[in-house]
């Protein structure tokens, strides 16, 4: 199938065996470990305090393990290299265009999150080249060159494109890496920052939450832990390109990656919280002083990273655009090689053009996250659900099991909807505001 070839090339291929244990590991981890990473501590203070966000955390934690296992399971029966086309295999041609219209979605907004990710970074390194001064009273403004919508319109152009438009990315290799050592970096300075410098800089210590509002503020951060947690919509293409496929080795590889996931977004939400309390922003860096060369360098090596997640984004965006407006008959078709150079070309700015237009106009990233949760949703909760009620409808199981499988999938289904919802009606909140 062709959307097999655009899904397989962005995987690391060792060798004809297959994908390794700890290379599926390490790219659940690259997934999972994104963007999402930032806004933790701003969830922390949002769920009033550490112990009821951990708690979310927890409960969370099955529900994520239960989907992967799921959609490990249901790519062996299907034969399928996809997550849509699992969908579609399991659960029928209807809810695989469901899935390719939320897949497609969820692609551009995250596309739009990491993007306003990379103008945060950019905003507080132009800060600290140009800090802001006075004129007899007046302030005075940085020069157009550290204006936001220059830096980041610039970087988009002249590195972000050019690594987006190939038609397969070969450096997702060593990307994976990368991502996974900004992230403990970023989480090892926010564990020293608090314990050797939080006094001396006069850091606010972190605002009792208010008991009143504490079961709201907890419901309200169940999207930004979805989307930090999410790596399901790469789950399927990683199992598909492992060397041992067993249904007990995808629980191992599911299991550690995101136990691994939970210590990091646990530290990093914990000790950003402590350090700055309630008054934490949605994106931690910018809470942190632009001119600390330790932050700078974890700026850079976020912004690194992120810019690396980006092409793969807009190459999926791309395959899921095909599959969604194509007909299965033009699909099968051959494309001379110079017409797929214009349509591939023209997608990529049109998806990039867009993305940067509303970054560039988005507040702050915590709404952005908002939204994207509750779609995640889809992909975490509801999907793996169906996947799981249809496959056990179709097996031959004991009354009790099929019982017990059908109610975990009805009760995934059921969580992902009332995610969904809620992220709908803070986002919805949000914009009367």
């Amino acid at each position: 199938m062709e959307r097999a070839g655009e899904v397989r090339p962005l995987l690391p291929q060792p060798g004809p065996a297959g994908l390794s244990s700890a290379g599926a590991v390490c790219i659940l981890l690259k997934s999972a470990l994104g963007a999402g990473l930032l806004s933790f501590p701003w969830a922390f203070g949002r769920a009033g305090g550490a112990v009821p966000a951990l708690l979310v955390e927890l409960g969370s934690l099955v529900f994520l393990v239960s989907g992967l296992a799921v959609l490990g399971y249901a790519a062996a029966l299907s034969a399928q290299p996809t997550y849509q086309g699992v969908v579609r295999a399991v659960c029928g041609a209807a809810v695989g265009k469901l899935c390719e219209v939320c897949f497609l979605l969820n692609l551009f907004m995250i596309s739009v999150a990491l993007l306003r990710v990379v103008g945060d970074q950019l905003e507080k390194l132009c800060d600290s080249l140009y800090p802001n001064g006075t004129l007899s009273g007046a302030p005075l403004s940085p020069p157009w060159y550290a204006d936001q919508r220059f830096t980041l319109s610039a970087l988009c152009v002249f590195v972000i494109f050019p690594l987006s438009v190939p038609k397969e990315i070969g450096f997702q290799k060593y990307s994976s890496i990368l991502g996974t050592l900004a992230a403990c970096y970023l989480t090892l300075v926010i564990i020293l920052k608090y314990h050797l410098q939080a006094e001396s800089l006069g850091w606010p210590e972190p605002s009792q939450p208010s008991r009143a509002s504490s079961w709201a503020s907890i419901f309200s951060v169940i999207p930004t832990i979805c989307f930090g947690f999410q790596c399901h919509e790469a789950c399927v293409a990683i199992y598909s390109s492992m060397r041992n496929q067993s249904f007990l080795h995808w629980i191992a590889v599911s299991v550690v990656s995101m136990l691994i996931c939970l210590l990091i977004y646990s530290l990093t939400g914990l000790y950003g919280y402590l350090t700055f309390g309630e008054a934490v922003a949605p994106d931690v860096l910018m809470s942190y002083p632009g001119n600390d060369p330790v932050v700078i360098v974890a700026r850079l090596l976020f912004g690194v990273s992120i810019i690396t997640i980006y092409p793969i984004v807009v190459l999926l965006g791309r395959s899921v655009v095909r599959d969604v407006w194509v007909t299965p008959k033009h699909r099968a078709m051959v494309v001379p090689e110079a017409q797929e150079q214009r349509n591939r070309v023209a997608l990529t700015v049109t998806w990039m053009a867009t993305t940067l237009t509303i970054a560039l106009f988005v507040p702050d990233i915590g709404k952005v996250i908002e939204l994207i949760g509750g779609i995640s949703a889809f992909f975490i909760f509801i999907f793996p659900g169906l996947c799981l009620v249809c496959m056990t409808g179709t097996r031959t199981l004991g009354p009790r099991k099929k019982a017990a499988l059908i109610t975990w999938g009805v009760l995934s289904v059921l969580g992902g909807a009332f995610v969904c919802g809620q992220s709908a009606a803070l986002a919805v909140l949000g914009l009367l505001r």
